[in-house]
């Protein structure tokens, strides 16, 4: 196992949409190991593939591990397939943007479905910060980092404190 180098936004692989996961692997098995310990190293709760430089759809999460909760978890593939109306604000952080915490609006619900590491289609409800959690990993997958999520006048204030 080895922590991996987490690249920083404003790297360009970061806006990339990421490329279908073709099959569960042994080197996609040591990727998923390599990136939990980066996570659990950084320390964060989620990591997308894109943040190690790995183009394809894939995140792991373990959003209660620093509760003392372990639940380590691998999203391959994943869609949200719906999302509540009901929203969420809060601070979010991102391994990307060290030191940066920007307030962002999340639905508090969604469904998601994904392949795990056995290969297995799954589907869950997924609520509150698990929620939100999934949300930030799964929109590394198309490209988006928090910052854009922001309205404009607040992105470009939020990126010229993280540049300067």
């Amino acid at each position: 196992m080895a922590v991996l180098p987490i690249l920083r936004w404003p790297d360009a692989r970061l806006a990339q949409r990421c490329a279908e996961v073709e099959a569960v692997t042994p080197a996609l098995r040591n990727l998923v190991r390599d990136m939990f310990e980066t996570m659990y190293d950084a320390p964060g709760r989620g990591l997308a593939a894109p943040q190690v430089g790995v183009l394809q759809r894939m995140f792991v999460m373990d959003e209660t591990w620093k509760d003392g909760r372990p639940d380590p978890r691998v999203f391959i593939n994943p869609d949200i397939l719906w999302m509540s109306d009901d929203r969420a604000e809060g601070e979010e952080g991102c391994l990307s943007l060290p030191g940066l915490s920007l307030r962002v609006s999340r639905a508090r619900e969604i469904r998601l479905r994904w392949t795990d590491l056995d290969g297995t289609r799954q589907e869950a409800l997924l609520s509150g910060f698990a929620a939100i959690c999934a949300q930030h990993e799964f929109d590394h997958l198309d490209g988006v980092v928090t910052l854009h999520r922001l309205a404009p006048a607040v992105r470009a204030k939020a990126e010229a404190e993280y540049l300067s």
